[in-house]
């Protein structure tokens, strides 16, 4: 038990314990409702360090996991081997660094196998996601570029690309602002997209009240295009 203590709290144990104990306060967070899962994902890429394909609380909290399991691990095999001088510091300071290996391959297997099941499942139509609401991602949106993450009504987010009417009144979206999807360019393979009063709502939500409630709520951004089922 003293070992595992002291692999614990000990180098290069306590970096991986102090990032899980940030991992455990966050998700206690989003537990009670403070805050979201999905914090971070506007202000972090992780495909570039081979990542994507889960948010990146999940990221973080899974690399956390497992490099610090990795370094509890070593560093108890180590303190048993019994090493010391610059022995020791050689191989702490080289289990620093395979635990940090080891968390980003766990990470990576678990986030291209989410994808693979992703990609494996049938997804809404353009159709089913007009009128939906979402959250802009990093970037905003302009006549020519932008995503959103849009919540589907059968509680699934996906990301759609958007784009938003220079001509019209309505204020510009910015990263984190709620849009709606008030139609959808089959040519382009985007939809168009106006300012909304509420954002993403992951989880079922009902049928607009309405056949064509999406239309008003356009209306009252400024809007008065057609919809695909009005037109």
């Amino acid at each position: 038990m003293g070992d595992l203590l002291g692999a614990v709290v000990g180098f290069p144990g306590v970096v991986f314990t102090s990032a899980l104990a940030v991992v455990v306060c966050f998700w206690l967070l989003v537990a009670v409702g403070v805050t979201r899962a999905d914090s971070f994902d506007e202000d972090a890429d992780l495909d570039v360090v081979g990542l994507g394909g889960v948010p990146v609380s999940v990221a973080a909290s899974l690399f956390t996991l497992g490099g610090w399991v990795t370094g509890v691990a070593g560093s108890v095999a180590m303190t048993r081997a019994g090493l010391t001088g610059m022995a020791h510091a050689a191989v702490d300071l080289g289990l620093l660094l395979a635990s940090a290996g080891v968390g980003w391959g766990v990470t990576r297997v678990l986030a291209r196998a989410r994808a693979r099941c992703s990609a494996g499942a049938p997804g809404p139509s353009p159709r089913d996601l007009v009128g939906s609401v979402g959250r802009v991602r990093a970037g905003g949106v302009g006549a020519d570029s932008g995503q959103a993450e849009i919540a589907t009504r059968d509680g699934a987010v996906v990301v759609v690309d958007v784009r938003q009417d220079p001509s019209g009144t309505a204020a510009a979206l910015a990263p984190g602002s709620g849009a709606v999807l008030y139609a959808y360019d089959e040519s382009g393979g985007f939809f168009w997209a106006a300012p909304a009063a509420v954002t993403l709502t992951p989880g079922p939500r009902p049928l607009h009240p309405h056949p064509h409630e999406h239309a008003r709520e356009r209306s009252s951004a400024g809007h008065d295009w057609p919809c695909a089922d009005c037109a």
